[in-house]
């Protein structure tokens, strides 16, 4: 199944939904995916001229691939312009995936601050991309496109703090506008940013994750390649902190983004 056709799923039956093992990473769903479909079944319960400002997310235990998992909202509170929701992906009777999101609509401001310039890279035509293999790397990668343009491949031994470069949907995508939703699984795509500095395969997920959104968001197509860069600003003790930020090909900001890894090696 294509992301927009699971995107499609859970908008028309929010409820519960089963996720391919196409869509697996190791044992459990595409984290991104997990949350583009909770965040869809939260944005249903929100006034449209609310737009989500940020997700505060936690991957409380792995969602399996093949088994059915439900998707509940509930409005926390509802102010003159901000909403507050919390969003619950359930498995066997167990919260596997919890999101806090806020939700507020635009007014007016004397603040304006322009966001810092992004880093240059080299075209997305002259970069290295990680290829989908079967048994090998993570299923959902058939899906998702990631060309390296700073700091190393996993597993490689690369002791950059920086990792980054291009990254879009791929395979037999359905063109449609880039909502939220298609953003989480652009961001999360990218492996734990500490993997490149070790030179043997181990695992490492996402323990909490924060993402921010510049709106109105850009004028993007599902098929428009995207710049990412993410720093590893501290790790120790099997956990890593990281921050990332997401720009289209002409260098405007589309999102920031925060997460605790924990690797296993």
């Amino acid at each position: 199944m294509r992301f927009s056709d699971l995107l499609d799923a859970v908008r028309s039956q929010p409820q519960e939904l089963t996720i391919p093992a196409e869509w697996a990473q190791g044992r459990a769903s595409f984290g991104g995916l997990v949350a583009a479909l909770l965040y869809e079944a939260m944005r249903a319960k929100v006034p449209a001229d609310r737009a989500v400002r940020s997700l505060a997310i936690t991957f409380v235990g792995p969602v399996e691939p093949d088994v059915p998992v439900s998707f509940e909202a509930d409005v926390l509170r509802e102010g003159k312009a901000v909403s507050q929701v919390l969003g619950r992906a359930v498995q066997k009777g167990q919260v596997v995936t919890l999101i806090q999101g806020s939700f507020g609509a635009s007014r007016p401001s004397e603040v304006a601050v322009s966001a810092m310039p992004a880093p240059e890279m080299k075209h997305w035509d002259d970069c290295q991309e990680l290829p989908y293999i079967k048994g090998v790397t993570p299923e959902f990668m058939r899906h998702l496109a990631m060309r390296w343009s700073v700091g190393g491949l996993p597993f490689t031994g690369t002791k950059s703090r920086e990792m980054g470069g291009w990254v879009r949907l791929r395979g037999d995508v359905k063109e449609e506008p880039v909502t939220e939703s298609h953003i989480l699984a652009l961001v999360d795509a990218w492996p734990p940013s500490l993997l490149p500095q070790l030179t043997k395969v181990a695992m490492g997920s996402t323990l909490t994750w924060t993402i921010e959104f510049v709106q109105p968001l850009l004028d993007l197509s599902t098929l428009d390649w995207c710049k990412y860069l993410v720093e590893t600003e501290h790790a120790a003790d099997g956990y890593g902190h990281a921050a990332a930020k997401l720009w289209s090909a002409e260098g405007q900001l589309i999102a920031m983004s925060r997460q605790t890894v924990t690797i296993f090696a």
